[in-house]
């Protein structure tokens, strides 16, 4: 049985919530796997691949995940990512609300422990440009990134494996920034 899976089902994460400081090597593990993700994925891409989420904004304490961001012109176009992306070791490991959202989620090296996660969007949907306004807004208030790092350690450390109760424990600081920006609608 491959790792992360059960007896039944799809594989499942293994890996716990855990955060742990800055770590100045974050940007080049993002290079890395940029420079291939652009090779595979060549000119369907709308722009670079971008760093985001925690291992983005320097000083952060982070899970030790880097997060991708990369866009394409068109969803329904665009269903050889899963092969182009497979061809290089990422795993498609679709999430809830994908579909709705016309994105792909993959993972590097697998489901189950991975070290890297890429979201892949269509162009035209409005949800990922708040992803890099986020992340720029954090990157310039660093007292804001201290107060985020301290609700992500604390979620962390009441139960590193319920990954529900930490994404929606920390919607609300996310969703306060965004209303900030002013980019929530």
């Amino acid at each position: 049985m491959a790792a992360g899976t059960g007896s039944a089902g799809p594989p499942r994460r293994r890996d716990p919530i855990k955060i742990v400081p800055y770590d100045a090597r974050w940007p080049a593990a993002f290079a890395h796997e940029q420079t291939r993700i652009e090779a595979a994925l060549g000119k369907r891409l709308v722009g670079r691949v971008e760093h985001i989420g925690s291992t983005s904004i320097p000083g952060l304490a982070a899970k030790p995940i880097i997060d991708m961001l990369a866009l394409l012109e068109d969803y329904d176009q665009s269903a050889r990512v899963v092969a182009e992306l497979g061809a290089i070791g990422w795993v498609h490991a679709p999430e809830p609300g994908d579909r709705e959202q016309r994105k792909w989620s993959f993972c590097f090296p697998d489901i189950a422990w991975r070290t890297h996660h890429l979201h892949i969007w269509e162009n035209g949907s409005r949800h990922w440009r708040h992803l890099l306004l986020f992340r720029d807004h954090l990157r310039r208030h660093p007292d804001l990134a201290t107060e985020y790092a301290r609700i992500k350690t604390d979620l962390a450390a009441a139960d590193d494996h319920d990954r529900q109760r930490y994404r929606s424990g920390k919607a609300p600081f996310i969703q306060d920034i965004l209303r900030h920006l002013d980019v929530t609608h």
